[in-house]
């Protein structure tokens, strides 16, 4: 776990609630540097195809949305920024307009069959796609660039790797395909030397 992560998430009432359940809570030094991202969580990062990306309205109330696009459609264009295309949705706007009154971010992304996710925390910017072309070129494909109506930049502050207790594996139908293109083969080949068998 990354120094910072702890700095901003183990709040005085999260070591309250962990000294009255655990009988004891963390000592965390105040972290004067942000986390700053290593190749794991880079190549981890560039190779979803989907993560969840949580702000918070003006209100007070939490939202999480699903954001998705071919793997590696969030880069990591510096150490510690990140940018991924927002492409033509439903049009209700809820964390473009979240994050014009607060800008802390949360992404939660996931590795279903390696069991793996990773937080990040940080500070995010909503750039007009028509504004900035050259950016959603450098982003994205021609046929997403068409479709892209923002892009989200995002300044990292903090990470951490959670464990793999309770994560369910799950695949898409291309790693099952990749899975089980073998075995297929292999039924192939039996099916044909028994049909040789019975001629």
């Amino acid at each position: 776990m990354a120094h910072k992560f702890l700095d901003l998430t183990f709040t005085p009432a999260v070591l309250e609630a962990q000294q009255h359940y655990f009988g004891r809570s963390h000592a965390i030094p105040p972290a004067a540097q942000d986390d700053a991202l290593g190749p794991e969580e880079i190549a981890f990062i560039e190779s979803r195809d989907s993560f969840y990306l949580s702000s918070v309205s003006e209100t007070g109330w939490p939202y999480t949305q699903h954001r998705g696009g071919p793997a590696g459609f969030c880069k990591v264009i510096r150490p510690n920024q990140l940018v991924f295309a927002d492409y033509k949705g439903n049009r209700q706007m809820l964390s473009t307009g979240n994050l014009a009154t607060d800008d802390r971010v949360c992404l939660f992304m996931m590795d279903y069959p390696a069991r793996e996710r990773l937080k990040l925390l940080g500070h995010a910017e909503v750039l007009d796609a028509r504004e900035h072309p050259d950016l959603v070129r450098q982003i994205t494909t021609p046929e997403l660039a068409s479709i892209t109506e923002r892009v989200f930049r995002i300044h990292v502050v903090a990470f951490d790797w959670n464990c793999p207790k309770y994560i369910t594996p799950r695949y898409t139908a291309a790693q099952v395909q990749e899975l089980i293109t073998p075995l297929k083969t292999r039924i192939a080949e039996l099916e044909s030397q028994l049909a040789e068998h019975r001629s």
